[in-house]
């Protein structure tokens, strides 16, 4: 059972890397929490990277909803997706840390005028606990192996995709 454990992770740690890479590529992802009451919410983000087998780093200037939300339930989704190959992954995972990267605090005399809260650059470490292929068409909810097993273009020119699922 070890074995397995180990082999989980480090499949994990392999589909963890072709996301980022994947969202790197497209520009964005999406991420998704709840606040308390399981009231859902999105927020784009334009960074994203692999920060070691089982946690990804996500960076941008979130909105206060999400940083609410982020701390009233620390449950997170992530989603990266490729429409044109309809290619992509959904990782979900809990919120480790919050870290303040950069502070924008009085640049703008209207907004300071209207005592809007002052925006800050934020990079949110997430623990992935489960990664899974994310499709327009029918998909499964379950983990997956590595796309890169279907042998994936590098240039991601040709999206056709095999899976080995035994």
């Amino acid at each position: 059972m070890l074995w397995q454990a180990k082999v989980k992770i480090l499949m994990n740690a392999q589909m963890l890397q072709e996301a980022v890479s994947l969202a790197q590529e497209v520009g964005h992802v999406w991420l998704a929490t709840a606040d308390a009451n399981k009231k859902p919410h999105i927020a784009a983000a334009g960074k994203i990277r692999f920060a070691d087998g089982i946690r990804v780093a996500v960076t941008e200037w979130f909105c206060p909803g999400t940083l609410a939300n982020l701390s009233d339930n620390g449950s997170v989704a992530v989603v990266v997706w490729k429409p044109d190959a309809d290619l992509g992954y959904q990782l979900t995972g809990r919120l480790e840390k919050i870290k303040d990267l950069s502070i924008l605090d009085g640049y703008e005399p209207l907004i300071e005028q209207r005592q809007i809260l002052p925006q800050v650059q934020r990079e949110i470490l997430i623990r992935v606990d489960k990664v899974t292929l994310f499709k327009l068409g029918p998909h499964s909810d379950q983990e997956e192996k590595s796309a890169n097993e279907g042998k994936i273009d590098d240039a991601r020119q040709k999206t056709q995709v095999s899976f080995d699922r035994n």
